[in-house]
């Protein structure tokens, strides 16, 4: 295949993925998730600050509610950063949690848990 009609093939599915990861206001959707790689004890620190001092609402991921499973630290983290995340971004907040986390364009909602996105 001659690389002027793949490039406007890789063009077009570029450009596709965009549109589809942009909101109706033209942003892009990003979620604040942890970091598989951190090492468990940052992870923990991180989220117990989160669900802490940092004002998130871990109310979801307590037993029984929604978003507690799968009962695993990184889940309960992701769930925990991206709503602090979600709840401060508009005051200057950041998705870092001392390199414990990152942006996700992908919605890491799952079955009836339902992560927050304010735009």
């Amino acid at each position: 295949m001659p690389s002027s009609i793949m490039s406007k093939i890789l063009f077009g599915l570029l450009f596709t993925m965009l549109i589809i990861l942009q909101n109706s206001n033209g942003q892009m959707e990003e979620w604040c998730i942890a970091d598989e790689q951190t090492p468990h004890d940052v992870l923990q620190m991180a989220l117990d600050w989160a669900c802490g001092r940092g004002g998130a609402d871990c109310s979801k991921i307590q037993r029984n509610k929604s978003c507690y499973n799968p009962n695993t630290l990184l889940d309960h983290a992701s769930y925990a950063f991206n709503s602090y995340y979600q709840k401060f971004k508009k005051q200057g907040a950041t998705c870092y949690f001392r390199s414990a986390a990152m942006i996700s364009n992908l919605d890491p909602s799952h079955n009836s848990c339902k992560y927050e996105y304010i735009p």
